[in-house]
Parts: C-alpha cells; structure tokens; sequence
C-alpha cells in the first residue's frame, strides 16, 4: 500500500480539503491569440453555500469517462438543477488544457470541468491511486458525490479502489445513481 492509498477516504458528513485549483477562463481584455488567463479558484469559491454535484474520473479522453461518465451527467445535467444542485463539476487528476479540449471534443456545455493537475484535491479526498500499469501515473479513483456548503452528503466511491487496478469499476457513480439518491434523500427530508 502506498502513502496515497494509506490515506482515509473521506465520507458523508465530511468537510471537503481546502485546495486551490489552477483553471483557465475565457478573457477577451487579455488581448491576444489566446484569450485565456490563469484563475486560482478555491474549494470555498466552488462549494461555498452551495448544493454541489462532482464527479471524478481517472482521465479525460479515456474510453469510459469519455462514452459514459461525462455525457451521463452532461445529459442529465437538467434534471439535477430541478432537484436543487447548483452546479455540477467534472473533476479529473488532468491539467486545464487537457481538460478543456475534451469537453470542447465532447460538445460539453453544461457541465463545467475541474482540473486537479497536481492531484492535490484527490489526495487529500483519499482518492488518488497509482495507474502505472496504464501508464497514467497517479490519478483520481473515479467515484461521485453531493456536497452542501462543503459537506459531503452523498459519496459514491466504486469499490476496489487500489493501486493499479486491473479493471475500472463503473458501477455507482453514475448520473442515475446519484439522481435516485437525491430523491430518497429529498423523500426522507418531508
């Protein structure tokens, strides 16, 4: 077991880590060919006094993430705000520009997308795990969750998590997982 896998996953009732994540927006005053600038945003900036929906994933441009993960919550991106999520992130141990161009290859336009670059967010979550054998390095173990103004309340982390796992579980962290949970949490609240 290496140190990121000897690290505790977070659960529900959990107060997310604080990191800064390194994005790049849109800025037509940057008066260039790229129209891009750096933006720190903080976790208090994303999940701050918001119902949030993340998910994480090993990679963009991969065969699941791409074919299901992504345009799963990218279709039903909709009937999540209707429950009362706020915004919905993609999040991928991936730089801004990688995933930029994926959700531009993609036709994402719902969805926004959360680069952890430097896993630093996984790590602290207790999701990063090796892909060595895949020649990914260290990436995000791919699972999703609802987080009210930085709690966690619903976590969906795919079973089997270790270092170089020889398959990529697809089983719960869903748009239609998450979706289920949402109703049975909002059925008990009344």
């Amino acid at each position: 077991m290496n140190e990121q896998t000897n690290i505790p996953a977070l659960t529900v009732g959990d107060r997310l880590p604080r990191v800064v994540f390194k994005t790049r927006v849109r800025d037509e005053s940057a008066g260039s060919d790229n129209p891009f600038v750096w933006k720190d945003v903080t976790t208090d900036d994303i999940f701050g006094g918001r119902l949030v929906a993340v998910f994480s994933l090993p990679g963009a441009f991969t065969p699941t993430c791409s074919s299901t993960h992504l345009p799963g919550f990218e279709s039903k991106y909709d009937e999540l705000r209707a429950r009362g999520v706020e915004e919905v992130y993609c999040l991928s141990v991936n730089d801004a520009f990688s995933m930029f161009q994926w959700a531009k290859q993609l036709q994402v336009q719902k969805v926004k997308m959360l680069p952890d670059g430097n896993g630093e967010f996984s790590r602290k979550m207790g999701m990063l795990v090796k892909k060595e054998n895949l020649g990914f390095g260290e990436r995000s173990w791919r699972y999703s969750m609802l987080v009210d103004d930085g709690v966690i309340t619903l976590l969906n982390a795919e079973a089997g998590k270790v270092d170089n796992c020889e398959t990529d579980p697809f089983e719960c962290s869903d748009v239609d997982t998450l979706l289920t949970q949402i109703d049975k949490l909002a059925a008990s609240a009344a």
